[in-house]
């Protein structure tokens, strides 16, 4: 199964895993990565980060970026779950789950996936810290280099 979520609500990880693997016979490797919101940005204490999306295009986009994952890699099941709202220090942000027969090709999807979220999906962060008011998130060089090595 392969499927795309975006929502305010916090996600179950076991169940949400257990869901998108539901009747997929022959994996050999299940790949996930949970996102959390860091307690510190740059040695700086996280009160709260607010993401927002476009909806409609969000998950569009989110269902592309797991379309393409599919055409590289032979993967059995795969699951992108990204939320938005105001989140706090420990929260659970983004969940990514890829199935396959084989390892390699679990992990290199769930990789190619996280990194490409970062860069494409129409997402945006706003940062509140301790001792400043908000500010938006901006895209970060790091993050545009992961994705070159896809390219």
């Amino acid at each position: 199964m392969f499927s795309v979520r975006v929502q305010e609500a916090d996600f179950d990880i076991k169940a949400d895993m257990a869901a998108s693997l539901h009747d997929e016979a022959g994996i050999g490797a299940v790949v996930t990565f949970n996102g959390v919101v860091r307690p510190e940005v740059n040695g700086k204490v996280l009160k709260t980060m607010t993401l927002e999306h476009y909806p409609g295009m969000a998950e569009q986009q989110l269902r592309a970026l797991l379309e393409e994952a599919r055409t590289r890699w032979p993967l059995d099941a795969g699951l992108i779950i990204h939320r938005y709202g105001r989140l706090y220090p420990g929260d659970n942000i983004v969940l990514v789950v890829t199935a396959s027969k084989h390892r390699h090709a679990a992990f290199e999807a769930a990789e190619f996936l996280m990194d490409w979220l970062k860069t494409k999906a129409p997402f945006w962060k706003k940062e509140e810290l301790a001792d400043s008011g908000p500010h938006w998130v901006e895209e970060r060089a790091t993050d545009l280099a992961a994705t070159d090595r896809w390219s």
